[in-house]
């Protein structure tokens, strides 16, 4: 993975230094839950990897709410990855394991007895895939601008969301969001733990992506997860604002939450798939059959689950209902989320009966005329364009609304729509993600070359991240300035060519599709 040399930030690299710079450095051995453990101190930061924070989910205990870890002896190193939670295809060949609730800290504090900003990543993957092992996930660069930044896994998939009535009985509550429990679990762990690396357990702000970023809006919800976190980060997530499937015929116009009956249906039908008789024989099975038996089913999914307690409601509801977490909230989306997900064999024709073939036909064809649609070969592009405007474009554009007219918190959204070479329609879904953490492999991969300004918008980005994770605004000297979201405005700050404060460029598009949801979901969008 290719380091860069960073800008020079001034104040930022002192952030929270304060009187512990004058102690002894921050010792490579420190005392957390379950025992000691030791890190590896480069490039100025101490890294800590594979910290256990929720006793392996094996055996008799898949299927179950995480555990506390056992205590070791000794001092336990902590200089390697845990392996991916269990999946189908793990990135970049990572090893995978049902054996994942492990967690990893980065910090370049002088002494434990600094207060930091921390700021917790949630990895994305659909909530089926990814890792916090991935290269780009590395939280050097942060702890170097003085942030403690903390990378969290969770089950996933089937293994994270499992829900059956049977487990419903055994657990004596409802069952399906063992995932937001392990979230639940390190969240508590960086409560108890983080100020022995010089973090503030006060100021710790949840981030994510893609599905970390849907992750975050139901923290954002969640009773259980009140007093966990101070802040918010989104990027390219927030799906719970969308109206939760309630079946497989409302999959395109729904995100990716599932109704309790709805997700028991999808366990029944698991142990059917399996040819086993209880949960007990699903329990028995290795995981790398399960997952063998789950290949290329379409009509078998499991996500979160609005069961009523862990998950009272989806965002919308706990929102309109004043029953969610306020916090500030930085947010937003790219310029072409749905970048290359559109078959080239989609026609105008089929596009329109898409939209109509649900409900609303009138609405649906006051959102077509706003994209381009003279030929079948624009529709692939327009296809793109539609599912990025109604998916992530408009969750973020709903969870700002729905922050400035319910929270205290301010909410600052942005639209990430910075030049890359190769991609002329603009930034594809998760590419802020290198520039936020400053990890270009990525483009070694493509091979493309770094410019120059690709190290200035990424110190940018990161400049906006850490001034919102200390203090709960991005806005900073030397920074164009970022103003709060206003429903009446809907500006954003635009990361394009220049950093500029602006409505946002499918706003018009975006309100359409309001019309149209609001009508297809019955009332239960926006």
């Amino acid at each position: 993975m290719r380091r860069v040399a960073l800008a020079a930030l001034g104040p930022l690299l002192l952030l929270a230094a304060g009187a512990g710079t004058a102690a002894e450095p921050l010792g490579a051995v420190v005392a957390v839950t379950g025992g000691r453990i030791e890190g590896v101190r480069t490039e100025g930061v101490l890294a800590f990897k594979g910290i256990p924070f929720a006793a392996p989910p094996v055996g008799a205990l898949r299927w179950q709410d995480p555990r506390p870890v056992a205590p070791w002896a000794g001092v336990r190193k902590a200089e390697a990855f845990a392996s991916a939670c269990a999946q189908r295809d793990p990135p970049f060949r990572l090893p995978a394991s049902e054996d994942c609730l492990y967690l990893n800290v980065w910090t370049g504090a002088y002494s434990a007895r600094e207060h930091r900003p921390v700021i917790v990543w949630i990895h994305g993957g659909g909530f089926t895939g990814g890792a916090t092992a991935e290269p780009p996930y590395d939280g050097t660069h942060f702890a170097q601008q003085g942030v403690v930044l903390v990378s969290i896994a969770y089950r996933l998939g089937v293994f994270g969301f499992l829900a059956h009535p049977a487990l419903d009985r055994e657990g004596g509550g409802a069952s399906g969001n063992y995932a937001l429990r392990d979230l639940l679990a390190a969240l508590q762990w960086v409560q108890a733990n983080i100020a022995r690396f010089g973090g503030d357990p006060r100021r710790v702000t949840v981030a994510g992506e893609s599905a970390g970023g849907t992750a975050v809006s139901l923290l954002a919800v969640m009773p259980a997860a009140h007093g966990l976190f101070a802040r918010i980060i989104d990027e390219s997530g927030a799906g719970s604002f969308r109206a939760p499937r309630y079946s497989l015929s409302t999959q395109d116009l729904s995100g990716p939450l599932l109704t309790r009956r709805f997700a028991q249906s999808m366990g029944e039908a698991l142990l059917r798939l399996l040819n086993v008789a209880d949960v007990a024989a699903a329990r028995a099975l290795p995981a790398a059959d399960i997952l063998k038996a789950l290949e290329g089913r379409q009509d078998i999914g499991f996500e979160p689950v609005i069961d009523g307690q862990l998950l009272p409601a989806g965002a919308a509801e706990a929102f309109r209902t004043g029953r969610f977490n306020d916090t500030p909230v930085l947010l937003g989306t790219n310029s072409d989320e749905a970048h290359g997900g559109a078959p080239a064999s989609i026609t105008v024709a089929r596009l329109r009966e898409d939209l109509g073939h649900f409900v609303c036909a009138r609405a649906a064809l006051a959102l077509l005329a706003l994209y381009p649609l003279a030929t079948d070969a624009q529709a692939p592009r327009t296809l793109e364009m539609l599912r990025r405007d109604g998916g992530a474009a408009r969750d973020a554009w709903s969870w700002a609304r729905w922050q400035s007219r319910r929270g205290r918190g301010a909410a600052w959204l942005y639209y990430f729509d910075f030049p890359l070479e190769g991609f002329p329609n603009g930034a594809p879904h998760w590419t802020e993600v290198p520039y936020v953490f400053a990890n270009f492999g990525w483009f070694d991969q493509r091979h493309v070359p770094l410019r120059p300004q690709d190290l200035a918008e990424s110190d940018l980005l990161r400049r906006y991240w850490i001034n919102f994770a200390a203090s709960g605004d991005p806005n900073g000297e030397g920074l164009p300035h970022w103003p709060a979201f206003n429903e009446q405005t809907s500006e954003a700050m635009v990361f394009g060519t220049a950093a500029q404060a602006a409505p946002l460029p499918n706003l018009e598009r975006l309100r359409a599709f309001d019309r149209w949801a609001d009508c297809a979901w019955g009332g239960r969008g926006f």
